[in-house]
Parts: C-alpha cells; sequence; structure tokens
C-alpha cells in the first residue's frame, strides 16, 4: 500500500452536500478533486479544482474523467454500477463496486446482513400487485412497502395499515420492484459509523442516537441513551463483518433499530452519511477526513469524541433562514450547502453544537 502524495487528484462522482464536505477535507490535506455530477449546479464543484459535467452512462466523458484521477470514491450510493466497469483499469475505486451492488438492491442489502448473522424486520420480495397480496399475508399487515432500488429520505416507500386498500399502495410506487417489511417495534433508532483502511484496520465513531421526522434524518445526538449503547458491541460486530466481506474502504454507515431483542438491522449506505456530520466538530477526527485517508492509503485519524456531549441537528427547507439567529449562539457550528432552492424535504445544511 503506497498512500497517494498530496498533489494528487481525488474523483468524486456526484455532486451534492456530501461530495462538497469531502472536497473541503480533501484540501485541507492537500489533494485536489475532480468532482462528476449530471448536474450544472453541482454545490461540491463550487469547492472542487475541476468539474465535470455529464451523464452518468456517459462512457467517454467517465473514461476521460478517470484518467485524471489518481483514485475516486462516490458520495452517492445509487451510481450506475454498470458504467463503472468502463473505467475500472482507469484508476481504483474506493469503496468497491461489490458495495454498490449490496447497497443499491433492498433485497440483496437484508439477505447479506442475515448471512453474516444480523436480524432484520421480516420482510418479502414484491414484482406485481399479486405478489403484494402474497407478502403481507406473510409478514403481517402493517407494513412498509420501498423500491427495491433508489428511494431515500422517505422516498419510494408507503406505510401500509390494515385494512388499506393495496392497490392504492401499489399505485403510489409506481408499480416498481418493491420490499415489503414488517413492522419493527423499537425504542431508538441509531447508526454505526465505521471507517476502515486499505490495510483493513476499523474504527468506529460514537453511536448517535438519530431522531426521525417525516422519514428525515432531523436530529443526531451523541453520547446515545443506555438503551442504544448496550447493543453497540453487536451492531458494530456486524457492520465489521459486512465491510470485512466486501473488501471496504472508506467510511461505511450501517442504520439500526433498538429493540427489546437486541439491534435489528434497517438499511446500510456506503459512504459518508448524514448521520456523522456531528463528526466534523464532534470528532477528534471527522468521516470526511478518514474517508479522504482512507482511500488515498494514509492511516486513519482518531475517532473520539472532541467535547462531552454532540448535537447535530439538520437544516430542512426553510430553517435555513434563521442563519443568523443560529449564529448568534457562539456554541454553534453552521454550516450551510449552497443550495440556491429550498423545497420542502430539501436538506439546507446543519447545525452542530458541542457541549463541554
Amino acid at each position: 500500500m503506497t498512500p497517494l502524495p498530496p498533489g494528487s487528484t481525488i474523483g468524486i462522482l456526484g455532486g451534492g452536500q456530501l461530495g462538497r464536505m469531502l472536497a473541503v477535507a480533501a484540501a485541507q490535506l492537500g489533494y485536489r478533486c475532480h468532482i462528476y455530477a449530471p448536474d450544472e449546479a453541482s454545490i461540491a464543484a463550487d469547492v472542487a479544482a475541476e468539474f465535470t459535467c455529464a451523464q452518468d452512462d456517459d462512457i467517454e466523458a467517465l473514461g476521460k474523467f478517470a484518467d485524471s484521477c489518481d483514485v475516486i470514491t462516490f458520495e452517492f450510493e445509487n451510481v450506475p454500477v454498470a458504467p463503472l466497469a468502463a473505467i475500472a483499469d482507469r484508476a481504483p475505486l474506493y469503496p468497491p463496486v461489490a458495495a454498490l451492488d449490496v447497497a443499491q438492491n433492498r433485497v440483496t442489502e437484508k439477505t447479506f446482513a442475515r448471512t453474516h448473522g444480523g436480524t432484520t424486520a421480516p420482510f418479502a420480495e414484491v414484482t406485481d400487485r399479486e405478489s403484494l397480496d402474497g407478502a403481507i399475508e406473510e409478514i403481517g399487515a402493517t407494513a412498509i412497502l420501498k423500491t427495491i432500488r433508489m428511494g431515500y429520505d422517505g422516498k419510494g416507500q408507503a406505510r401500509i395499515k390494515p385494512g388499506d386498500d393495496l392497490a392504492v399502495h401499489w399505485d403510489s410506487v409506481g408499480h416498481q420492484p418493491c420490499v415489503a417489511e414488517g413492522f419493527v417495534t423499537f425504542s431508538h433508532e441509531f447508526s454505526v459509523i465505521l471507517v476502515r483502511g486499505q490495510d483493513g484496520a476499523i474504527g468506529y465513531w460514537d453511536t448517535p442516537h438519530n431522531i426521525h421526522e417525516d422519514g428525515i434524518l432531523a436530529q443526531s445526538l451523541v453520547p446515545a441513551p443506555a438503551e442504544i449503547v448496550a447493543q453497540e458491541q453487536a451492531a458494530r460486530a456486524l457492520a465489521a463483518k459486512m465491510a470485512e466481506a466486501m473488501d471496504y474502504v472508506g467510511v461505511l454507515t450501517c442504520e439500526f433499530f433498538a429493540t427489546a431483542d437486541g439491534p435489528v438491522f434497517n438499511e446500510m449506505a456506503p459512504r459518508v452519511h448524514n448521520s456523522g456530520h456531528w463528526t466534523i466538530e464532534g470528532a477528534i477526527t471527522s468521516q470526511f477526513e478518514n474517508h479522504i485517508r482512507a482511500i488515498c492509503g494514509l492511516p486513519l485519524g482518531d475517532t473520539g469524541l472532541a467535547a462531552s456531549k454532540v448535537e447535530m441537528t439538520n437544516l430542512i427547507s426553510g430553517n435555513a433562514d434563521q442563519w443568523q439567529a443560529l449564529l448568534s449562539d457562539p456554541a454553534n457550528h453552521l454550516h450551510l450547502y449552497g443550495k440556491g432552492e429550498s423545497r420542502p424535504g430539501r436538506k439546507m445544511g446543519h447545525v452542530t453544537k458541542l457541549f463541554f
């Protein structure tokens, strides 16, 4: 393993806020970043050295992009896998394509977790209207219908209650292949955020307690309540097994429910994650810096807490307009993503507060 020297170019597939924060962390370590994204209005490109605006399946553009990079990563797990084969021999890609294969299919993802000893909600694959009836009969009338591919922050989902007209829910997901998940009784939601280096070394950040509103992460709080801490080691063990099985390099996030019977795996994100934004100020080394360290072959940084308590709050839609009031509290660390248009449910920034 030969570390990439400062001055090397890191390619980032995706142009959103995660790419933006990765580029900032990379710049602090002396690297250049080249953003590849289909949208001209890329907030990641605003802070990067180079920008290629092209479609994800543009093989020629991808090839030129790869030739300009010393290593490539991504900020969005729904990058199409097939076109990446065209650049596989142009530059190293971390995390590996295997992680995208798992994360992009909810059935594959849950099966993968079970294979490595994890517990998931009961689930059944739904391919047509008739199989939806069978799935609900199998797992119960209280369920969540999720598209197998794409969908995040509550998108591509339908909540099913006893007595509902299943045809309405099938229409709401556009008749796309889905997974029906049985209801899980839980006390808290949390995520395991780990980083794995090219040498196989693994570091963990403190486990955040995640609070969602309308399917979108609202807050991440550290330290987590005792109910979560009691299940932390089992959840970490599963996340580590999954990372090792994929020969993973970079930051990996696995989301869990804390239940009376132990942690229940919900989903994984093969990338830096919203529930780890608190690490920018709240940890000695942030998830963004450690992701860059990992993919560049550098030693991993200390993941320990930088304060006794950390609160991260997402600024969704018009909440970002309160930036002056937020900055009036000197304990607040404000991050605005530079998005021009505020829409319902859109993450415009976040604010982190440290307590000593």
